[in-house]
């Protein structure tokens, strides 16, 4: 079965094409895309059921943080994923000027930070807390670190602000950014080979929790401010003096012309939600099966017309 035909056995988006294809632009839909396997699959999974309801679509592969201009610009229509750790400041200096809005939250919760997997906690028993890891920093260097211990951070766009914490809370430790999420995965079978131990930049909803248990490192609490005002958090001379939102948000977003422009696909965008379990799978086509994130899109789609053919009425 073609995907295309997989994506028309669904009644209910078969049933609105003739709708949506009279209601919405001719102009195609320009969906972007960045460095992470779930945001992809699900801005294909997204973009199948526009194209299947009658319109056309693009997608453009689009920095994590300079979106938000591009949608408030037009020149993108929207944004599937914007996680409140990673971009919620981008998000909301763009929304600040005019032009895009949030068009709701989905029920996933989120979180981003230092990250290690159980057998580290074994090598460094005193985990998760952040002194005790301190503690522990020579059992993390690398050549390239000397005697400080490896923070295997994210891609430098994510800007997670990691060293900014390091020096905050002054630990021992080097930020080495990796150059994508498949990167930090690599890296982190490699050291399971050998039960090396590893801290590493990740994050939840995402597949490597369901492949690798382990914990997040448990810096001072997130409060609303640390990372702009040096006065809050247990530092009173620096910023981001603290960890991520352990109960962060997951926006999606649209540029203010989109519902006029694309008014039934608006609408399907506003009823979009997916859970933590579902964005896990769809990192797991990719990450894990080796499936092409259209293919893994198409895939989902078949599997869980329950879900998501309520987004379309």
């Amino acid at each position: 079965m073609t995907r295309m035909n997989m994506l028309m056995a669904s009644a209910a988006v078969a049933a609105m094409t003739a709708t949506i294809a009279s209601a919405d632009s001719s102009e195609p839909i320009v969906i972007p895309t960045h460095n992470w396997s779930s945001q992809i699959v699900m801005s294909h999974i997204v973009g199948q059921i526009f194209e299947t309801a009658g319109n056309s679509v693009e997608y453009v592969s689009t920095d994590s943080q300079a979106v938000y201009e591009s949608i408030r610009l037009g020149d993108v229509a929207l944004g599937v994923e914007v996680w409140e750790g990673a971009y919620g400041a981008s998000f909301d200096a763009a929304v600040a000027k005019g032009g895009l809005h949030s068009v709701g939250e989905h029920d996933a919760v989120t979180r981003e930070d230092w990250w290690y997997p159980m057998w580290t906690k074994e090598a460094c028993p005193g985990l998760p807390d952040w002194e005790a890891l301190n503690d522990c920093a020579a059992i993390f260097a690398t050549p390239e670190t000397g005697d400080k211990g490896r923070l295997l951070g994210g891609p430098v766009d994510w800007l997670k602000h990691d060293q900014e914490r390091v020096d905050a809370l002054g630990m021992d430790f080097v930020v080495i950014n990796a150059g994508s999420a498949a990167a930090l995965w690599a890296s982190l079978a490699a050291a399971e080979r050998t039960q090396e131990p590893i801290v590493i930049f990740n994050w939840t909803p995402n597949f490597a929790e369901a492949v690798w248990p382990g914990e997040f490192v448990e810096f001072p609490a997130w409060e609303t401010g640390c990372d702009t005002d040096p006065a809050i958090g247990p530092n009173p001379d620096a910023t981001f003096d603290c960890g991520n939102p352990a109960d962060g948000y997951l926006k999606k977003a649209a540029w203010d012309g989109m519902e006029g422009k694309w008014p039934t696909a608006y609408a399907v965008l506003t009823n979009v939600s997916f859970t933590n379990p579902q964005i896990a799978e769809m990192a797991r086509l990719v990450d894990i099966d080796g499936m092409e994130p259209e293919d893994a899109a198409a895939h989902w789609l078949d599997q869980n017309a329950d879900v998501w053919s309520g987004w379309t009425d």
